[in-house]
C-alpha cells in the first residue's frame, strides 16, 4: 500500500554499539562490558567504516541540527469545504427523520445542509525569510483555508503561490515579519546511499517531531506518476510529515518527505522523498507563473526487457521502447518510430523507460536535443526539437492500465518474437499476476480485436474504448489468440 508519508528508522546507536563493544573487549562479562563501553565513551560509536575499514566515525549530532533547522519548520493545517456540501451535507437535525420529514413537508424541498468541511494537517519549510515555503501539493490542494504555524507558535495565513500536482510540489507564503529563519536546498545528486539524514514534521499532528536514518536507496520509482525519482530513506515518516524537510548533516533540504510504503497505515521504515534538485529547478517557475511548463515529444514508452532486446539484437536490456508516435508530434517530425529504443536524450543516458518522462520534462520547449537510438541494430542520433507539454498531453509514457495489462502496438519485431503471423492490431505483453485480467483468462501475446463491441485497430482506438467504458463494471474482449478467437470478460 502506498501512501502519503510514514516510515519509522531502527535504533542503529544501540546495535552498533553492542557489536562494536563486544568485538573489543572479547571475554568481559555483561556487568564489566557496560562500564568499560561507557566509561570509553564507546556509548556514541557509529559504524561509518572508512578507506582501510575501521571504524572512526561518531554518531552525528542531532542536537543542534534540529535546533538551527527547526525553527525553519512549519505546521500547515488545511480547510476544505465540499462543493456539494448544499445537496449532500448533514442535516441540522441530525438523524431526526421526523424533525426533517416535517420541514420538507411544510416547508418544501429538503432540509437545509449544513456545510461539510474536511480538515487536514501536514508540514512545510521555509525557503527564503520573506516567508515563501515548499510543500506537498496534496497537502494544500483544494484547500478553502491555510494556516501556518511557525516553532514559535505564532499562526499566519498562507496564500497559494503555486503548485505542480505531477510532481506533488506546492509554494504557499505567509506575510510575517522578516526575522524568519530559512532552510537552503542541497544538492541531492550528491547523496549517497547510506549516509545519515535528519527528518522534522509534524506526524499524527505531533508538531516538530525530529527522527533521524539513513538513505536506503536513491532513484525509486514507486508507481506515483510520471516524474518519480525519490529518494528512499529509513528516517522515521508517518502522516503529517508530507511537506517537511529531509536534512542532511550539514542543514541543507536534500528531499521533501512526500510518501510512505505501509501494509498498515503506518511507519515500517520505508519513506520516500522528493530530491531538493528537482525543487531548485521548479521552485522559480512557481513563483513566477504558479506553475511548470515541460517539455513533450508525443511518444509512448514501454520497458525494454531482456527477451525484448536479444529479439532486436540489443546487448542489454536497456533504454525506453518506442510503442507509438502520436500524429505531428516533435518525436514524428524528428523521424521517431515504432521499435526504436531510445537510448539517450539530449545527451542524457537513459537506463529504464522510466528515466525518459523525467528527462524530456526538464527540457525547455523549443530546445533543439540529439536523441539517440537503436533501430535495426543500429545506432542513430536524430535532432529534436521539444514542444511544450499540455494539460492532457504526456511527456512519454508506459500504456499500463489499472485493469492488470499492458499493451502496445504490434510491430514487426513484436510478431517475430511473439510468433504472430502479422504485425497488426494491439498486443497484450504483459498480464500482472493476480489482476482483473488474470482472472478473466488474457495472456501476454493476445492480440485485441474489440472492446465492449467496438473494434480496436489502433493504440487510440483501445484507449479511447477504455475511456469510454472506464466505469464499466464488466469489459467484453474479443481476442484473437493464435488463429482463434476468444470473448474474455474482465470484470473491474
Amino acid at each position: 500500500m502506498l501512501g502519503k508519508n510514514d516510515s519509522k528508522a531502527p535504533r542503529r546507536a544501540g546495535t552498533l554499539f553492542a557489536a562494536s563493544a563486544l568485538a573489543a573487549v572479547v571475554g568481559f562479562g555483561a556487568s564489566e562490558l557496560a562500564q568499560h563501553a561507557y566509561s570509553r565513551g564507546n556509548l556514541a560509536q557509529a559504524g561509518a567504516a572508512t578507506d582501510e575499514g575501521r571504524v572512526s566515525q561518531s554518531l552525528p549530532n542531532f542536537a543542534s541540527l534540529a535546533k538551527k533547522t527547526g525553527p525553519a519548520v512549519v505546521n500547515i493545517s488545511t480547510v476544505q469545504v465540499r462543493d456539494t456540501a448544499q445537496r449532500r451535507g448533514r442535516s441540522p437535525f441530525g438523524d431526526d427523520d421526523r424533525a426533517n420529514e416535517f420541514f420538507e413537508r411544510f416547508f418544501g424541498g429538503q432540509a437545509p445542509r449544513a456545510p461539510q468541511q474536511r480538515r487536514g494537517q501536514g508540514s512545510g519549510f521555509i525557503v527564503d525569510r520573506n516567508g515563501t515555503i515548499v510543500t506537498n501539493n496534496h497537502v494544500i490542494d483544494g484547500a478553502n483555508k491555510i494556516t501556518v504555524k511557525l516553532s514559535d507558535g505564532r499562526s499566519f495565513e498562507g496564500k497559494v503561490v503555486g503548485k505542480d500536482p505531477k510532481t506533488d510540489l506546492a509554494v504557499i507564503k505567509i506575510d510575517a515579519p522578516q526575522d524568519l529563519t530559512a532552510v537552503s536546498l542541497g544538492d541531492s545528486d550528491r547523496l549517497e546511499v547510506g549516509e545519515w539524514v535528519m527528518a522534522i514534521g509534524n506526524p499524527f499532528g505531533l508538531d516538530h517531531t525530529v527522527t533521524s536514518g539513513i538513505v536506503s536507496a536513491k532513484g525509486r520509482h514507486i508507481g506515483s506518476g510520471p516524474y518519480e525519482d525519490y529518494i528512499q530513506t529509513d528516517a522515521s515518516i508517518n502522516p503529517g510529515n508530507s511537506g517537511g524537510p529531509l536534512l542532511n548533516l550539514r542543514g541543507e533540504v536534500i528531499g521533501i518527505n512526500t510518501a510512505i510504503f505501509s501494509q498498515s497505515g503506518g511507519n515500517i521504515g520505508i519513506g520516500f522523498a522528493i530530491p531538493s534538485n528537482l525543487v531548485k529547478e521548479l521552485l522559480p517557475q512557481l513563483q513566477a507563473s504558479g506553475k511548470v511548463v515541460r517539455g513533450y515529444i508525443g511518444a509512448t514508452i514501454q520497458k525494454m526487457t531482456p527477451d525484448l532486446a536479444e529479439s532486436m539484437g540489443l546487448k542489454q536490456a536497456q533504454g525506453a521502447l518506442v510503442a507509438e508516435v502520436a500524429k505531428d508530434s516533435p518525436a514524428e517530425r524528428a523521424g521517431l518510430k515504432s521499435g526504436d529504443v531510445i537510448l539517450q536524450f539530449d545527451g542524457r543516458v537513459i537506463k529504464d523507460s522510466s528515466d525518459l518522462p523525467l528527462q524530456v520534462a526538464r527540457v525547455a520547449p523549443g530546445s533543439n536535443v540529439q536523441v539517440k537510438i537503436s533501430r535495426g541494430g543500429k545506432d542513430v542520433s536524430l535532432p529534436l526539437t521539444v514542444g511544450e507539454l499540455k494539460d492532457k498531453e504526456v511527456v512519454a509514457s508506459v500504456e499500463k492500465s489499472s485493469l492488470g495489462l499492458t499493451v502496445q502496438p504490434a510491430t514487426p519485431e513484436l510478431a517475430e518474437q511473439l510468433g504472430m503471423a502479422r504485425a497488426e492490431g494491439v498486443v497484450i505483453t504483459s498480464v500482472e499476476p493476480g489482476s482483473a485480467a488474470e482472472e478473466a483468462g488474457m495472456r501476454r501475446g493476445d492480440v485485441i480485436s474489440e472492446i465492449a463491441k467496438r473494434p480496436v485497430r489502433s493504440m487510440a482506438d483501445y484507449k479511447a474504448a477504455i475511456e469510454k467504458n472506464e466505469n464499466s463494471r464488466s469489459l467484453l474482449f474479443l481476442v484473437k489468440r493464435g488463429e482463434t478467437n476468444l470473448f474474455l470478460a474482465l470484470k473491474r
